[in-house]
């Protein structure tokens, strides 16, 4: 059993930054790729971005890249995503998950989830 929990949300105006992290406990994540997803009211989860085990390989969506960084911190079983310029069309609640099949977009290869955290952008 793997527990995810995301933190660092919060209300921003846009153009601002925010950090998030997801620390795992019950078990390492070390050897897992993670990433993280968003889900706007009335709208669909979707992919926001993925790192691989050891955080060489990243994989973003396009609406994000380029203001957007995932990394990881394999010893403290912590994932992070820096999230710069931020717009109001980001504002969600942004979820990190565990793959099971590498750095992936798939929403369907993810098996464990964090509860969210609320980001809100302010025009």
């Amino acid at each position: 059993q793997v527990l995810l929990a995301e933190s660092g949300g919060g209300l921003v105006q846009a153009g601002g930054s925010l950090r998030l992290s997801c620390a795992a406990s019950g078990r390492t994540i070390s050897s897992y790729a993670m990433g993280w997803f968003r889900q706007a009211p009335g709208k669909e989860r979707e992919f926001v971005a993925t790192v691989n085990w050891s955080g060489g390989s990243t994989y973003y969506a396009d609406s994000v890249k380029g203001r957007f960084t995932i990394s990881r911190d394999n010893a403290k079983n912590t994932v992070y995503l820096q999230m710069n310029s931020l717009k109001p069309e980001d504002t969600a609640v942004y979820y990190c998950a565990r793959s099971t099949a590498g750095a992936t977009d798939a929403l369907r290869r993810y098996d464990y989830w964090g509860q969210g955290t609320q980001v809100t952008v302010s025009s």
